[in-house]
């Protein structure tokens, strides 16, 4: 493995779309970083491209094997939703990855892979710009879950407190307030940039 370079942000901040066009760039050349999570699947997403849809079991299997680099537990409405990372295997590469995540993954895989290998790729977006944003993605869902929206909403003001994105040594942050265009330019000059 050459570099992961890893998107994170709040909810709705675009991170997903962000995700899906850089990864389809043929000059950037980078490969799909894919982690778990035992969450249901929601519609427009596929299996074993967006996360490995699965259950507790498995996540306890790979626990026990040795095989889990970070996992993380939210416990929601409908229970708890894990999401983790796992080395099957993936890694053994010389390609570049891009991944997507959290402030709190981001920090494990850098402890886990080296500072070096790992260049964070922090999206922002106005909290009242956000919010609107995460109501129009949920209304599109067959069975819309605003509590979980709103749960959602409030947790990620702790998870990306400054004091945190400080902690990770995050000094770059990419607005993604106007243009998805404009936005994802600036993604791929830092990519370009750290090659």
């Amino acid at each position: 493995m050459s570099k992961i370079f890893y998107i994170m942000g709040k909810s709705a901040s675009g991170k997903d779309h962000i995700f899906e066009d850089v990864l389809k760039d043929p000059k950037l050349n980078l490969r799909r970083l894919v982690l778990y999570t035992t969450r249901p699947i929601r519609s427009g997403e596929t299996e074993g491209e967006t996360y490995y849809f699965t259950d507790e079991e498995h996540l306890r299997e790979l626990r026990d094997a040795g095989k889990i680099i970070e996992e993380r537990c939210y416990q929601t409405i409908h229970g708890p939703w894990y999401y983790f990372t796992a080395d099957e295997g993936q890694f053994e590469t010389e390609e570049d990855f891009l991944g997507i995540g959290t402030l709190e993954s981001y920090g494990v895989l850098r402890k886990y892979f080296g500072k070096e290998k790992m260049v964070p790729l922090y999206i922002e977006v106005e909290d009242g710009l956000r919010l609107k944003r995460a109501i129009a993605r949920e209304e599109k869902q067959e069975t819309p879950k605003y509590k979980e929206l709103c749960r959602r909403f409030l947790a990620d003001c702790e998870d990306f407190s400054e004091e945190k994105i400080l902690e990770q040594e995050i000094t770059e942050r990419i607005s993604n307030d106007r243009t998805l265009e404009e936005c994802l330019q600036q993604v791929k000059q830092v990519i370009f940039a750290s090659k």
